[in-house]
């Protein structure tokens, strides 16, 4: 049986992810309010910035970065996309 929530990020009704994806109040806070296909367009996008940026998730800052970004992109006005990207057609 799939988990029904209502996404903050899509705002509306949509599939939950099956497990809190990171540890702690951040994983269970996006677990009950964040689908699925949210948390999947968020991990495109953080490869993305992963790329751009050539981060390494080794390094600290990086994380971080990462982390800020997903809080933005999850819960509040959205991450910015690097200047100068251009996306794959």
């Amino acid at each position: 049986m799939t988990r029904m929530i209502y996404c903050v990020k899509l705002k509306q009704e949509a599939e939950g992810l099956a497990r809190p994806p990171l540890p702690g109040e951040l994983g269970q806070h996006i677990y009950h309010e964040i689908s699925q296909a949210a948390w999947q367009a968020w991990l495109n996008h953080q490869t993305m910035l992963i790329n751009e940026y050539r981060l390494s998730l080794i390094d600290r800052e990086a994380k971080a970065f990462l982390l800020k970004e997903m809080e933005k992109f999850l819960f509040g006005e959205g991450s910015e996309k690097p200047v100068g990207y251009i996306e794959n057609k």
